[in-house]
């Protein structure tokens, strides 16, 4: 939104991460999935981003198919991007859907990014900085003239996307100290994945909001991110998920946050079990300040399990 004034969205209380990478074509099953999950009463979905699909394109395509969800991106890595080329993306998803595109940013992970795209994982913390400082004022005024130690960005002609004019919610999956300074001074708000009630309520959540308020911001927006699934099978599902989130465990981000919620593997901070159960998980996330929770991993105990955990999230959202 020009002028820096707060993107607010008192309706998105409760969304779910729409993972189809495995159907026979990803972009229709996400749409079908997508319609499913406002039929449920669900606020908003989200797609990841590695190396398949291009989530803000798939973001728009589910948004103008299903009117009123807002959608958004979970998150794009700062290393192997530019910030002109991700305004490009995000305003034209964001003229799309009418005003319901949320974009996500992450700093990625040394393994991806040196693997991935061969360029080194150097000075993450200021990359980001520099690549948020050069996006909010594209995607705000669809002009930059930005020349930072690590990243260039300006506009010989115009980068506005008419349709776009209020603006794209920056959101960042910060979780550090550092990385939680500059999402406070400069995004919208965080994604936090794997950060259970108890290191958003001591550490992230006073973190990130301390650098809003020094900067002179709005309250951020905490977008929980939480791997969980109603179920009555807890037992098979838990080991399933540990399975999943064994991945996680490697990188010290998400070592680091998992230790401060207390638990000592990434499934510790799932939220698995009956509707009792979960709908408690969901009020620890709220009270701990979390502006918005999101359910990812949904699909782990199946389809029945999945519609019945989006069931109790619509139910949450009102």
């Amino acid at each position: 939104m020009r002028g820096g004034a707060p993107l607010v969205f008192p309706d998105m209380t409760t969304g779910v991460a729409l993972n189809a990478a495995d159907a026979g074509n990803q972009v229709d099953a996400s749409v079908r999935l997508a319609r499913q999950a406002a039929d449920a009463g669900l606020r908003s979905v989200w797609f990841g981003q590695t190396f398949g699909a291009d989530s803000p394109q798939l973001a728009a395509l589910v948004g103008r198919a299903v009117p009123g969800l807002h959608v958004g991106t979970s998150a794009i890595p700062v290393f192997g991007r530019h910030p002109l080329l991700v305004s490009s993306q995000a305003q034209t998803a964001q003229a799309a859907t009418h005003g319901r595109y949320h974009l996500g940013l992450a700093l990625g992970t040394k393994l991806l990014t040196e693997a991935g795209f061969g360029i080194p994982y150097e000075r993450p913390i200021a990359r980001l900085r520099e690549f948020l400082t050069a996006l909010r004022e594209l995607t705000q005024t669809g002009s930059a003239d930005f020349h930072g130690e690590l990243l260039t960005a300006t506009t010989p002609v115009s980068g506005r996307v008419p349709g776009a004019e209020g603006g794209v919610p920056l959101l960042v999956a910060a979780m550090g100290p550092q990385a939680l300074r500059v999402s406070g001074e400069l995004a919208d708000g965080i994604l936090p994945y794997l950060a259970g009630p108890r290191a958003l309520e001591e550490h992230i959540v006073p973190a990130v909001t301390a650098a809003a308020e020094a900067a002179g911001r709005p309250a951020p927006r905490i977008v929980a991110l939480v791997h969980g699934v109603v179920t009555d099978d807890v037992g098979p599902v838990r080991e399933k998920a540990a399975e999943q989130l064994a991945f996680y465990e490697q990188f010290p981000s998400y070592a680091r946050v998992i230790g401060l919620s207390g638990g000592r593997r990434a499934v510790d901070v799932a939220a698995i079990g009956d509707e009792r159960a979960v709908t408690a998980e969901v009020r620890r996330y709220r009270d701990a300040g979390a502006t918005e929770v999101v359910f990812s991993g949904t699909e782990t105990a199946g389809d029945a399990d999945r519609l019945r955990t989006w069931a109790l999230l619509g139910e949450l959202a009102g």
